[in-house]
């Protein structure tokens, strides 16, 4: 059962998405951006709190995805993208991004803060940050 509603455009779209911004993590990097990706649907907070949908949700702006500015997110999803997709609309969680909205890719090491949010910890090269349970709490 999906976690949040969806069309087949958007299980598409989330594909692309997920590939574009974490190929180079590997499935399990793809599947935490992709959690971060629901969670900001669910969410209905800080810097989401009008996302009603995974369309909304990736070409938000400001405040989105870099990788929609790129020639390689309007590349068709491959069926082992969709799958991912649909894992985390599904309700999958992957730690550290379980409960995270934001994530980006520091020089170096992880700041304990990003935007005021807290760190809830790292895959290779990308740092994942999530809301308290009282700013979002729909996220927990």
């Amino acid at each position: 059962m999906a976690v949040i509603r969806h069309t087949e455009q958007e299980v598409l779209l989330l594909a692309r998405l997920m590939r574009a911004e974490a190929e180079g993590e590997g499935k399990e990097g793809m599947l935490m951006v992709g959690n971060v990706c629901v969670n900001r649907v669910l969410c209905d907070c800080l810097d989401f709190k009008k996302l009603r949908s995974i369309t909304d949700m990736v070409y938000q702006s400001p405040g989105g995805f870099e990788a929609v500015q790129k020639s390689y997110f309007y590349q068709r999803a491959r069926d082992q993208d969709i799958e991912l997709a649909r894992r985390v609309i599904a309700g999958q969680r992957f730690w550290p991004a379980n409960f995270c909205l934001w994530f980006f890719e520091p020089s170096g090491s992880c700041p304990p803060t990003w935007y005021n949010q807290k760190l809830a910890g790292r895959f290779k090269a990308h740092c994942f940050y999530q809301p308290s349970p009282q700013d979002c709490p729909k996220v927990f």
